[in-house]
């Protein structure tokens, strides 16, 4: 559909209001203020605010905020409850065994902060605006603009076309935002991200990318169920041995828990349920005791993106950069990827810079930066914490990750390759066991529609389906006969069902109440999903996450 469309331009487009964009924008707009200069920067973010879509635990490392805003207490970052004690334990059934923190190094927090991410960067954004960063909440990049092979910006979404592809009423075209440098920094599994990696073969030579899902809940604590600085880890149940998944439990801010669990998607049971995974744990004796009386606030659910050092492929590409976990900057021992999201778009606004005052040439290239900065060396030291677990399962990869990380400090000489794709894990339905689970009892656990309506998520319902199918037959013919169509179970907000009608099975998507997770991305076995931008600012908003 031909559209006339109105053209800005700037000398940087940052996609994406995480970490990464934001300490983009705020290094550049720094470097601009020092030096005298007034190039021109602006910032796009889907959600409909900076925090809407912003989901992590939070353990928060300042090392990269020290560096960006050294001054940041002054500032009143939302930095307010440090870690006072670390804890981990092993779960069986009924009951748990603690592991001494000091084994894992990773793991020790001494240092670091709760906190929500989504407000550190309502935070962020707000000292970005300060410094003259033109942000723009709402506006989806839902295109790359090409000119001779090299990206010069980006397209936002259309607004107001119906599901049937017409033009409703009051539709406006989206806008052309042209740009010398498109920073894109949507976060895991970026939809442009995706075919940036895929165009310009970024990964070539590299492990397939990997990823977990990762749940949150928010939870108001008893007074006598709550310690501010608490963290807590756990392993083990009640996710199968060769599933080694694990959780959080995070006291923050006015009582307040965060609370989630992380299962990678290299698991191999179609029947499995991350989601009732997730409520399942929370039954354990271990867990349940501090949730006793209290109230949950909200729910979420991201993907997480975790292949490390082995799987990151080059960030730079023709007009423009991947940042954070665009690329996949998470540290997985740790499980924080903040504190180098940041770190790299610090460099990314370095690079940008320099690059504009020497018209658009740099010495030394992005990624050569990334590799010379402590990013590296933190994924360096965690390159074998993933591939340790999916090789050896729970038990004897923790086994095997406590003498690389304790003894040789992430430093063994060799480094162990995860070659098969998350989605190519999977078995089929009938080689593996099924899995029952009980129903929600409403005091711990949920279902899955009570939960979304917690993510505050809201679509236009009459718009085109963000879930592009490529092939509308394979969920019935294909997935159902072979994983028992697995969409049912992997998606964190009941968006997939199969239903029954005239005697025939159909597949249903129910888009309005996806919280833009990407895990149908990630895990189709038959890798027939495509997640895109939805219109405007829909998705999940977030208050406190």
């Amino acid at each position: 559909m031909d559209m006339e469309r109105e053209i800005m331009e700037y000398d940087v487009v940052v996609v994406g209001g995480g970490p990464s964009g934001l300490s983009t924008a705020i290094r550049f707009a720094q470097l601009n203020k020092e030096n005298g200069t007034d190039y021109s920067i602006c910032l796009l973010e889907k959600g409909s605010e900076i925090g809407a879509h912003i989901l992590s635990g939070n353990v928060f490392q300042p090392t990269a905020l020290d560096e960006l805003l050294p001054n940041w207490k002054e500032l009143n970052a939302p930095l307010n409850i440090p870690v006072k004690k670390d804890k981990l334990l092993f779960l069986f059934e009924k009951f748990s065994i603690p592991i001494p923190a000091f084994i894992l190094p990773p793991m020790n927090n001494h240092g670091n902060y709760v906190i929500s991410l989504g407000n550190l960067c309502r935070w962020l954004a707000e000292q970005a605006e300060n410094m003259g960063v033109e942000i723009f909440p709402g506006f989806p990049a839902s295109k790359l603009i090409y000119e001779n092979d090299k990206v010069v910006g980006v397209q936002t979404g259309d607004m107001g076309i119906s599901a049937a592809g017409e033009m409703k009423p009051g539709n406006e075209p989206g806008i052309e935002i042209r740009a010398k440098h498109t920073i894109l920094s949507e976060g895991c599994r970026g939809h442009l991200g995706k075919q940036i990696i895929d165009k310009y073969q970024l990964a070539e030579d590299k492990d397939p990318q990997h990823y977990g899902i990762g749940f949150k809940e928010v939870w108001k604590l008893k007074d006598e169920h709550y310690e501010p600085g608490l963290v807590m880890h756990t392993n083990g149940w009640p996710t199968p041995l060769d599933t080694p998944s694990g959780s959080y439990f995070y006291h923050g801010e006015n009582n307040e828990a965060y609370i989630g669990y992380v299962i990678p998607l290299d698991y191999k049971n179609p029947h499995l349920s991350p989601f009732d995974e997730f409520q399942k744990w929370k039954t354990h004796p271990s867990i349940k005791k501090y949730l006793e009386g209290a109230e949950r606030l909200s729910y979420g659910a991201r993907a997480l993106i975790k292949g490390g050092l082995q799987s990151l492929p080059k960030m730079e590409f023709p007009g423009g950069l991947l940042t954070g976990c665009n690329a996949g900057t998470l540290i997985f021992s740790k499980i924080k990827g903040s504190h180098t999201a940041m770190k790299s778009g610090i460099i990314a606004g370095e690079h940008i810079y320099e690059s504009l005052k020497n018209e658009l040439s740099t010495d030394v290239s992005y990624d050569q930066k990334i590799n010379d900065s402590w990013i590296y060396d933190e994924l360096y030291k965690s390159r074998n914490f993933g591939p340790f677990f999916h090789k050896f399962g729970a038990l004897l990869g923790a086994a095997f990750n406590v003498v690389d990380q304790f003894i040789f400090r992430g430093k063994l000489p060799f480094t162990m390759n995860h070659s098969t794709p998350d989605y190519a894990c999977m078995k089929k339905a009938n080689e593996m066991p099924k899995i029952e689970y009980q129903k929600p009892d409403g005091i711990y656990s949920f279902d899955k529609l009570s939960s979304v309506y917690l993510s505050n998520t809201n679509h236009e319902e009459d718009q085109p389906c963000h879930l592009q199918l490529k092939d509308s037959s394979i969920p019935i013919a294909i997935n159902l006969p072979l994983y028992d169509e697995p969409a049912q179970r992997y998606c964190p907000a009941g968006v997939y069902e199969i239903v029954e009608k005239d005697n025939e099975k159909k597949f249903v998507i129910n888009a309005q109440n996806c919280v833009h997770c990407k895990t149908c991305d990630i895990k189709d076995p038959s890798q027939n999903i495509n997640w895109v931008s939805p219109e405007g600012p829909g998705g999940p908003n977030y208050p406190n996450m």
